[in-house]
């Protein structure tokens, strides 16, 4: 058995560094925050992206507001009885204590989202470490484990997703052992800096390469959805108009050029 000081006779292959994020800018992201995930999804699967929505969430809030922010991303692995006690809630920073670390790493714009092994059994954090990123200017927080402080956490003018609530803490379960590293958060590839999108359905991925891409397909899918909406409001069928033909689409051209006046109702086709 060789000693750590022991010559290899081989070289090791380092690990190759992982490249910077791609950054979307604030500008993009309030755009995103404004699209429907029916659109983002659509326009996501056309490019290839099957699943991009993070299944079994849903919103603590009792208000749901829509957002869009860069992600931040926080790995649990199950935590280990030597390790995970009370005494690593440090007063300072310590690599047993990372989620504090995590916590005050968040800048603005910033949605955290935890890696909990879809594993409710202990709270991913609660109202105060929530609150301490809303401070900072984070944009969202997201788990498939489940929060503590749930009644303080549904009165929070801050977008809270998580698969339940639990009041056990997360040292039972949980350890942090990892922040901004590539995660799968419900069935869901995270990488940091993605796109994490939210509106009172669903919480999705957008790669954040394609963010601004997405922004300017779903504005366009949106704005032509709505006069769709308006059409079958009005009585027409289905066939040329959902999904639209070109002859449809260059109508929705000549409705927006013309000051998107009222669709008359189609008689005797209801």
């Amino acid at each position: 058995m060789t000693s750590p000081d022991t010559p290899l006779s081989h070289p090791v292959t380092p690990t190759p560094l992982r490249p910077a994020p791609h950054f979307v800018p604030d500008s993009v992201l309030d755009r995103l925050a404004r699209v429907t995930s029916g659109s983002l999804t659509t326009q996501l699967f056309k490019k290839g992206y099957r699943q991009p929505v993070l299944l079994g969430l849903k919103p603590l809030n009792r208000k749901h507001k829509p957002f869009a922010g860069r992600a931040y991303t926080m790995r649990f692995i199950p935590a280990r009885e030597d390790i995970d006690t009370y005494a690593t809630l440090t007063t300072e920073p310590h690599i047993n204590n990372l989620q504090w670390v995590g916590v005050e790493q968040v800048r603005p714009g910033e949605v955290v989202v935890i890696d909990s092994n879809r594993n409710p059994a202990a709270a991913s954090m609660g109202n105060m470490l929530i609150t301490r990123m809303m401070v900072r200017g984070a944009r969202g927080v997201v788990t498939d484990g489940a929060f503590r402080d749930g009644t303080e956490l549904a009165d929070m003018d801050f977008p809270i997703w998580s698969g339940g609530v639990t009041a056990t803490t997360r040292l039972s379960y949980h350890h942090v052992a990892d922040l901004q590293v590539p995660i799968g958060c419900a069935g869901v590839a995270v990488y940091p800096g993605d796109v994490i999108h939210g509106d009172g359905d669903n919480i999705s991925v957008i790669p954040a390469h394609c963010a601004e891409e997405m922004a300017n397909l779903c504005e366009a899918q949106d704005d032509l959805e709505a006069y769709l909406a308006l059409r079958v409001q009005a009585g027409e069928a289905l066939w040329g108009l959902y999904p639209p033909s070109d002859a449809t689409r260059a109508k929705h051209k000549a409705w927006v050029a013309a000051g998107r006046p009222a669709v008359p109702v189609v008689a005797g086709n209801r």
